[in-house]
């Protein structure tokens, strides 16, 4: 779980998660200035703080290095603000196991999910313009790029460079672009999806940065298809996470048993 300011809706996240599937529970807290990292500490979950605050594309950084170093075969990210349903791990988790699919998303834009629970229209239109364009620039079919609930095997996580990733939200889309440069399968599944007040959504402004930086990974995957240009983050000797203590550093470890 990467968290930032999510006190008001990490519990009902974890209550609902399988929890007869569910082995370890990772939460990452990026400078939280709410009762997150005190939430966290009641629920008993292993908990890691930053000391500064990283980003999102640098939470997720440190959550999928420290499910590496417990030695976790499976690991799905669930956003802590009860925007995605906590109840899909279980299948998502299958998929993978299963051997069919080495990345699953949970997609919002399958079925009827985005508009009906909430999602703003200039989000649905930008979701699905982007996502077209992506498709056609990677050369892959996805129902949407931009889902923050998903789940990898341990070998993806182990042979991406992610450290060659950026610290912002466009850290998910360069993710997926790797994801599908180096030939990994992806699933999909339907995902109902909640908007309310005290879930998080960034701002119209950091939206469309966002879209342009969607726009320079696509072309960035294109122009590696074709074979003319290679981008930093789709360099095949790029940092991987286990090459250097990347978290040694920057995060305090509280790692915590359930009380």
């Amino acid at each position: 779980m990467p968290a930032y300011n999510a006190a008001e809706t990490l519990e009902r996240t974890y209550e609902e998660l399988p929890h007869d599937v569910v082995d370890r529970v990772i939460l990452v807290d990026d400078q939280s200035s709410d009762k997150t990292v005190e939430v966290a500490r009641r629920l008993g979950l292993d908990t890691f703080l930053h000391k500064r605050n990283r980003g999102y594309g640098g939470n997720q950084k440190t959550c999928y290095s420290e499910a590496l170093r417990g030695g976790e075969d499976i690991v799905i990210m669930v956003h802590p603000d009860y925007q995605y349903s906590p109840k899909l791990v279980t299948a998502m988790a299958s998929l993978i196991s299963s051997g069919e699919f080495d990345v699953v998303l949970g997609s919002r834009i399958l079925g009827v999910g985005a508009r009906r629970g909430g999602m703003p229209l200039y989000k649905y239109i930008s979701n699905r313009f982007l996502t077209a364009f992506e498709n056609i620039m990677v050369g892959y079919k996805l129902s949407e790029y931009h889902t923050g609930y998903r789940a990898f095997s341990k070998e993806v996580l182990e042979s991406l460079p992610l450290l060659e990733n950026s610290d912002d939200f466009v850290f998910d889309n360069q993710m997926l672009v790797q994801i599908i440069r180096w030939g990994y399968t992806i699933g999909e599944v339907t995902c109902p999806t909640k908007y309310f007040p005290e879930a998080s959504s960034i701002n119209f402004s950091r939206s469309c940065k966002y879209g342009f930086g969607v726009l320079a990974a696509s072309m960035a995957g294109l122009f590696d298809r074709l074979g003319v240009w290679r981008a930093g983050f789709l360099k095949r000797d790029g940092r991987k996470l286990g090459d250097g203590g990347y978290v040694s550093m920057d995060v305090e470890r509280e790692e915590l048993s359930p009380s």
